[in-house]
């Protein structure tokens, strides 16, 4: 019988406690189970955030920081924010970073030019509010680039993602890692809206331009749109 995925405060302390334990081999975990593709992901992302050098770009949940080093390289000024001391502790990275839950950031209105998010909308427990506060931090015109994981739609494709995503991934982290996380990591995409769906929740919260790309076979989505 599959275990319920928590919901609430009980997420949100499961989700942290879990990223403190996962901390010290997630960087090297995640290039073995997105078989080295996350760096082009990545990039994908920040080319669709079309900052411009010297902008001030929020990374959430931003993990051991492997986005704000690439946003740095392309001349921004990112400020990373996680709910995981954990994962802060072994970040490598020049940028500021701020233990804080991305569903209530401690900024002002209108402060930063863009925000990127890698892999974290499934582990927030209100994707509506973290989406309202996107658009409360956003200047205007600024653009938000969201990865995470999706779900393909060709039967070859799905085949294939199933039996890496759902059955090797969490064998692979029970060997190198934490299993019980990479058992949670393909179980987790059940908090994500449908496309459709999630589209018109950025829509809702105030963004215009909202759009959904999808790359690797349909397994890993990107979220963009734009403050007005």
């Amino acid at each position: 019988m599959t275990t319920p995925l928590p919901t609430g405060d009980e997420k949100r302390a499961t989700v942290t406690a879990m990223f403190d334990r996962v901390a010290p081999s997630y960087d090297r975990l995640n290039r073995l189970i997105s078989l080295g593709q996350d760096r082009r992901w990545r990039r994908h992302a920040i080319e669709a955030l079309a900052a411009r050098p010297g902008d001030r770009v929020l990374d959430l949940a931003c993990g051991t920081g492997d986005l704000c080093r690439e946003l740095g390289a392309a001349g921004c000024r990112p400020v990373g924010f996680d709910l995981s001391p954990g994962m802060l502790e072994h970040a490598r990275v020049v940028a500021p970073l701020v233990l804080a839950d991305a569903l209530q950031l401690p900024l002002p209105d209108v402060t930063a030019d863009g925000i990127t998010c890698g892999f974290a909308l499934r582990n927030f427990t209100d994707l509506p509010a973290f989406a309202r506060e996107c658009v409360r931090v956003l200047r205007p015109g600024g653009r938000v680039s969201l990865l995470d994981a999706a779900e393909p739609t060709g039967a070859l494709t799905r085949i294939g993602h199933s039996i890496w995503f759902r059955h090797a991934v969490p064998r692979i982290g029970g060997l190198l890692g934490d299993g019980a996380a990479y058992r949670y990591l393909p179980a987790s995409t059940a908090y994500l809206p449908d496309p459709s769906a999630i589209v018109d929740l950025f829509t809702d919260a105030g963004l215009v331009d909202v759009r959904r790309r999808t790359f690797t076979g349909g397994a890993v989505q990107l979220i963009t749109g734009r403050r007005p």
